[in-house]
């Protein structure tokens, strides 16, 4: 008993939210990445709205562009994405700098983050918004156009309200997505929650431990998040009629 108290003891001054424990470390690696997710899942957001519009409404030219955009992003591994956006990106912003005479720049590890993950989500988000759209019965739509309603009035007050309820879930899987993707950034050195952990891990030999917390910190997130999409998925639904498995 004695040695299982000191273990436990041990393990919680380990998680000490103040050095020399490296809970503290783990939360701000946390808050990196809840913000990094935030933003990739924004961008991914817009882009993704943009992409299925232009996808069910574009020209050839955009809708060929956009099937090559979301065919590539989806075919290669996130990873392999990461590594090719933050370092060739960075170099040929550079390298275009370097050509009109200013100097290098130090592109934000937080800013790249969020911009290769954004990519990535954009991506699925095209295609989960695209069905949502097309799920909005037309009926809808022609009685408004029949109205004169104006394509971005359309979209705001029909098209957009009447898809949400039926894109939620799969924005939801996309939120936690985002979440699990920024373990990949630790490729790249940012200070993420993979990051932090790896690092607090190798100071104290303690593996176990500070994987263990971190896979904790991840499930409590997924938790919350799984939660709040689905409040948010009742309050879309109000109104409409209730679908039955």
């Amino acid at each position: 008993m004695t040695a299982l108290a000191g273990a436990a003891a041990s393990t919680l001054d380990l998680l000490q939210l103040a050095p020399p424990g490296w809970g503290g470390n783990l939360l701000r690696g946390l808050a990196n990445s809840v913000l990094i997710a935030a933003g990739a899942f924004g961008l991914g957001l817009g882009l993704g709205t943009l992409g299925a519009f232009g996808k069910l409404y574009g020209g050839p030219v955009l809708r060929d562009l956009l099937a090559v955009y979301t065919t590539v992003v989806r075919a290669v591994p996130e990873l392999v994405l990461i590594l090719i956006l933050y370092y060739a990106v960075t170099d040929s912003v550079n390298q275009i700098l370097l050509a009109f005479g200013y100097e290098r720049i130090q592109i934000s590890g937080l800013a790249a983050g969020i911009a290769v993950l954004g990519v990535v989500q954009g991506a699925y988000a095209t295609e989960v918004l695209r069905g949502a759209i097309q799920s909005v019965p037309v009926g809808q739509i022609e009685a408004a156009r029949a109205m004169g309603m104006p394509p971005g009035l359309l979209a705001r007050r029909v098209t957009l309200p009447l898809m949400l309820a039926n894109a939620l879930p799969g924005l939801a899987n996309l939120w936690l997505i985002a979440t699990k993707d920024t373990a990949l950034l630790a490729v790249v050195g940012f200070a993420e929650l993979t990051q932090q952990t790896r690092q607090a891990a190798g100071a104290t030999k303690a593996y176990f431990t500070f994987f263990m917390a971190a896979g904790l910190l991840y499930l409590l997130l997924s938790i919350l998040s799984t939660w709040g999409f689905a409040r948010l998925e009742r309050r879309a639904r109000r109104g409409l009629p209730e679908v039955r498995g």
